[in-house]
């Protein structure tokens, strides 16, 4: 037997309404067919969701997880049928950091007026594919290095990279600065979706020498909280400048760093 669409709405309708009884009169059925929907599922997945007692119901640690990705399964097919019977499309472009960078407002606003009949939607998620291999997104704009084999792709743009500082740091002060400016730094990397690595500094004898010292950043917000709390120092692509201006974060431009491309894919 299948998952159904009918046993995740029951599941999606206890939790919300927090009685069998109450997710029968939401959905327009019995008690007794909201059980047996909901104790299927569960044989299905063969684990528990649902702890029930004669006071209340609530979802087991199995049963948030399945609650969310019901949740989400329910929501595509809501819009799936939307589309199909409106004829209104749409386009998701995934990005795991900065979209289009400076060019996204404008980008939003040509689109709006070149294709009214395909709604635009910017989908950030913190994937190496902005989403695009989970299913998330019909496109993606990536800065990572990425193994482009498995994609269809163009390069449409190369950013110069930027270092992101503390906004009292000492190299605020000049306009541009160095790589070599940063070698005795705290570097904090996204090495998931981020498009900096530590090869950006050549490796010196004995190893490790002469390179910024790392911290791993889980994402972006991690990242700029990590920069402006004075930790440490950033490496990013411009797109970053004009999507995350934070206070205690200043941006100045790398002038001997290599630039970042920006695949579409």
């Amino acid at each position: 037997m299948d998952v159904e669409l009918r046993q995740l709405r029951c599941l999606v309708a206890v939790v919300e309404t927090g009685t069998f009884t109450d997710a029968g009169i939401e959905l327009g059925i019995s008690q007794a067919a909201v059980s047996r929907n909901v104790l299927a599922l569960e044989g299905r997945l063969g684990v528990r969701l649902l702890h029930r007692t004669s006071r209340s119901v609530t979802p087991t640690s199995a049963g948030i997880r399945v609650l969310a990705r019901a949740r989400q399964v329910l929501t595509d097919v809501e819009e799936l049928v939307r589309e199909a019977t409106s004829g209104h499309t749409r386009l998701r472009l995934g990005h795991a950091w900065s979209a289009l960078g400076r060019h996204t407002a404008e980008f939003q606003r040509r689109w709006a007026a070149e294709h009214p009949g395909v709604e635009l939607q910017f989908v950030r998620t913190n994937t190496t594919t902005g989403g695009l291999a989970e299913g998330l997104c019909d496109l993606a704009v990536v800065r990572t290095q990425l193994d482009l084999r498995r994609f269809a792709h163009i390069t449409i743009a190369q950013e110069d990279r930027y270092a992101a500082l503390p906004a009292d740091d000492p190299l605020v002060r000049k306009r541009t600065v160095t790589l070599e400016q940063l070698r005795d730094r705290v570097l904090s990397i996204d090495r998931r979706t981020g498009s900096t690595t530590i090869d950006l500094w050549p490796a010196t004898e004995p190893p490790g020498r002469g390179r910024p010292r790392i911290e791993f950043t889980h994402d972006v917000d991690d990242w700029l909280t990590a920069i402006a709390s004075g930790r440490s120092v950033g490496v990013t692509a411009q797109a970053t400048t004009t999507q995350y201006r934070r206070d205690g974060i200043t941006y100045r431009r790398l002038r001997d760093a290599p630039p970042v491309d920006v695949h579409l894919i």
